[in-house]
């Protein structure tokens, strides 16, 4: 009796339950749009499932969709699987099932494996074809009394100001520059001269052969190039803050002059000699080239190629200057001089390797030669014992293709 009793319960309970179901949206539109998957489909679903199609790798939206279907497929199979229970374990939403199943049930299941392109944003955007003309211009333009470039909140305030839009934020200004390949608060500096010039392209090319040319210890080529150095000693001593945060370092500073970083740099020959003089002049000039040519390293060498710029003191009088002239005219017969052009500094190796230099040595303040040397020694060794040279890429040809408009115009 008591069995009879529980059987009578649990039957009375499915009843009362079954009459209180009302089917949902989603229950109709499951019974509306069956998918029953051909073989072809299915074998076609079953390789995107895996996740891989031969050596192609498959994006994981398409994997999650097919295995969607799959579970979907009220086929040969067997009975399909609900829509929560689907949702559940593939971590996405019922809705977005039932978008796949209607797809997959009116166009084919391919259908439902492609991401539909939306027609028009959801929110209409600011910044339309016209207004990023004007913000274009702006960037490109001018900028106002008072200030030495735009930023992107002035650009910001301009536009509205123009009543091109009512309001408009610098970010979306930075995204708009950021498309058209704009950053007008950056200043690139690249010195060539503005038209044709005979001067320039003719000692661009001499330096530019001189480069091509191959190794060859007998007439080794040498770049040299000097920068000053401002002497900074710090007022106050900095604090340390702790294992990988660096220092604290007071705005303050002493000034102590100034000092003349020599740079002598080898690029096929993978080497460089730095010096730290206190003074840049023709006697110092003068000195440091008579220490090159004097150097064991070309004591074999027939003639040294000099590359250097267009100095008032990079001349044969400074050795004159400096020395008897029996001296001066040895150290002169050891040398071939190669100037760059006016406006061509860029074509000095050398002026490279100082830029290196800096950046990894000479970034912060330091307050005697001694010190400067202190850096500039270990830097050196390093980069001679690692053996790193320059691999100069820009030719002649790449001079007469690129740079084409600093080439006079003949009249034929």
């Amino acid at each position: 009796m008591l069995v009879l009793r529980h059987i009578f319960i649990f039957v009375y309970e499915v009843i009362r339950q079954m009459a209180r179901f009302t089917p949902t949206k989603e229950d109709h539109m499951a019974a509306k749009y069956v998918l029953k998957l051909a073989e072809e489909e299915r074998q076609y679903l079953s390789e995107i499932a895996k996740g891989r199609r031969g050596k192609q790798a498959i994006a994981q939206w398409k994997v999650t969709r097919a295995k969607a279907l799959l579970k979907c497929d009220q086929g040969e199979l067997g009975p399909a699987w609900g829509d929560r229970h689907i949702a559940d374990a593939l971590d996405v939403t019922e809705r977005s099932i039932q978008n796949w199943r209607k797809r997959a049930v009116l166009d084919g299941p391919e259908t439902a494996l492609v991401r539909k392109l939306r027609s028009a944003p959801p929110v209409t955007p600011k910044v339309d074809g016209r207004v990023e003309a004007h913000l274009t211009k702006l960037a490109c333009s001018t900028p106002p009394k008072g200030r030495n470039r735009w930023t992107l909140r002035l650009l910001a305030e301009k536009v509205v100001e123009l009543e091109l839009v009512d309001s408009l934020s610098h970010e979306t200004v930075r995204r708009t520059l950021k498309k058209n390949a704009l950053k007008p608060w950056r200043k690139s500096m690249w010195c060539i001269p503005s038209e044709h010039d005979g001067a320039f392209v003719a000692r661009m090319e001499h330096v530019l052969e001189v480069y091509a040319r191959s190794y060859d210890a007998r007439f080794p080529v040498v770049c040299m190039d000097e920068q000053p150095f401002q002497l900074l000693s710090e007022a106050r001593s900095p604090v340390p803050l702790g294992a990988g945060r660096g220092r604290a370092v007071d705005y303050e500073y002493v000034r102590e002059g100034t000092c003349t970083v020599w740079m002598f740099v080898e690029p096929l020959g993978c080497w460089r000699d730095v010096r730290v003089t206190s003074r840049r002049t023709a006697l110092a000039w003068a000195q440091r080239i008579r220490a090159l040519v004097d150097a064991p390293r070309y004591a074999d060498a027939e003639r040294i190629t000099l590359v250097c710029d267009n100095l008032n003191t990079h001349d044969f009088g400074s050795l004159y200057t400096a020395f008897a002239p029996v001296e001066a005219k040895r150290t002169m017969d050891r040398l071939e001089m190669v100037f760059t052009p006016k406006h061509g500094s860029w074509l000095n190796i050398a002026e490279s390797e100082l830029s290196v230099l800096t950046r990894q040595s000479l970034a912060d303040r330091l307050g005697s030669e001694s010190a400067v040397e202190d850096r500039v020694m270990p830097w050196t060794q390093e980069r001679n014992r690692k053996q790193i040279g320059v691999d100069w890429q820009f030719t002649t040809q790449d001079a007469r293709t690129k740079l084409k408009r600093l080439y006079p115009k003949i009249e034929t």
